[in-house]
């Protein structure tokens, strides 16, 4: 049997980190997917979907992803039925995301992350005005070429 689901959409709002009694990550959250085709005005409609995550994947999802940023994501469809407050049965249809995937670019808002090594232009020291070179500022580099797999 294939149960695989695979989606792109927009966060509809921050998801929420909660933990089980026994101590097991989850959150729920639902996406913003648009469909494929136009309606007769032009428009395209959009599909709401329920996503539940569990564990590290719960933990990275709410770690790094925000109301409106992109998510793709795959998992598995589930079905759960349930009886509302006024005692009807209802049916809840969620997706089970296991992989999940930045879609989208960083984002202005958020720092860069930021690193130790010098920009190529602070490495490279300009050489003085008016300097000059001769053949005798350079040596030759003696190289064996016989190794080369090319």
């Amino acid at each position: 049997m294939l149960n695989r689901a695979i989606l792109m959409g927009r966060l509809t709002a921050d998801p929420e980190h909660k933990q089980t009694t026994s101590g097991i990550s989850v959150t729920s959250f639902s996406i913003a997917v648009d469909r494929n085709f136009s309606g007769r005005d032009g428009n395209r409609a959009t599909d709401f979907i329920n996503i539940v995550a569990w564990r590290q994947t719960a933990d990275f999802i709410c770690k790094y992803f925000t109301k409106g940023r992109m998510i793709a994501l795959e998992g598995s469809i589930q079905t759960r039925n349930y009886e509302d407050k006024q005692g009807n049965k209802r049916t809840a249809v969620e997706v089970v995301a296991d992989q999940v995937y930045f879609a989208d670019s960083k984002s202005a808002d958020r720092p860069a992350a930021s690193n130790s090594f010098p920009t190529p232009a602070a490495a490279f020291k300009e050489p003085e005005k008016g300097a000059s070179f001769s053949v005798g500022d350079f040596e030759e580099i003696d190289t064996d070429d016989s190794d080369l797999p090319f």
